[in-house]
């Protein structure tokens, strides 16, 4: 929802707002993370992956749902996802239709397919640009029919973020994906490195909204700090809440970074 929120911000800033346009690119985006998060459950169920859960119980691992049932919703959310996404093709332009298949297909890959990316540590690199580029100059785009230097800068922001609650999530998980072989960015640096780069990423969001003139999105900062100050433990249930804190602060970020527009 961020970077739908800003861009759409941007839109009204500049003068150029497409209503129906905009709200199907909430669908979409809501839809895909939506399908991308059964699509993860069902498939780290199948691989094996959650034989030993640490986090919040998952659905097909736990056995309230039943796996197929888990998978069928992830293929339900997609289909919601592609029919907004057609819609808005038609609207906006028909080239579309590519970046909509390459979303719902990056989605289904994160961990599912032969080859899941998600387990050789491309997982920050897919929320970076899904729910981060692709979500936010893509939402300027189908109101403006153009992408502005702002539109990169807010959807870069809100990817960083956006890879800063995976990376949490991902540093929580880093005994069991190791047992596992899943292959995460935070299994692969240790903990040390992955919580270095969580960082990194926190403070190249903020750093990308001064340069955009964004003033108020600075005030998430304190959230933030909140959700990396969490990092210092090993405690499952403590990096959960800095997940759920980091997912706070992004939505914050958005609503503020609008707000600065708006006035």
């Amino acid at each position: 929802m961020s970077p739908v929120l800003i861009g759409t911000a941007i839109a009204v800033h500049d003068g150029r707002v497409r209503a129906v346009s905009g709200i199907l690119a909430l669908v979409v985006a809501v839809a895909l993370q939506i399908g991308v998060n059964y699509a993860n459950d069902y498939s780290d169920y199948a691989r094996g992956t959650d034989r030993v859960r640490v986090g919040p119980p998952r659905a097909a691992a736990s056995g309230v749902v039943r796996p197929e049932s888990v998978r069928l919703a992830a293929f339900a959310a997609f289909g919601v996802a592609m029919i907004a996404g057609l819609a808005l093709s038609l609207l906006t332009a028909p080239w579309l239709l590519l970046v909509g298949a390459a979303c719902v297909l990056a989605g289904w890959l994160y961990t599912g397919g032969p080859k899941p990316y998600g387990y050789i540590g491309l997982g920050e690199v897919f929320v970076f640009v899904f729910f981060g580029l692709v979500a936010g100059a893509g939402t300027v785009f189908i109101h403006e029919l153009r992408v502005t230097e702002t539109a990169w800068l807010a959807g870069s922001a809100c990817g960083l973020l956006a890879a800063a609650i995976l990376g949490l999530n991902n540093l929580r998980d880093i005994g069991t994906d190791a047992a596992a072989g899943k292959r995460t960015l935070a299994v692969q640096l240790g903990a040390r490195g992955a919580r270095a780069v969580i960082a990194l990423f926190a403070v190249l969001a903020f750093v990308l909204a001064l340069l955009a003139h964004a003033w108020l999105a600075l005030l998430a900062i304190p959230m933030a700090l909140a959700a990396l100050s969490t990092m210092r433990s090993t405690s499952p249930p403590v990096l959960v809440t800095g997940l759920r804190r980091m997912a706070s602060a992004e939505i914050l970020f958005a609503l503020l970074w609008s707000l600065s527009l708006l006035l």
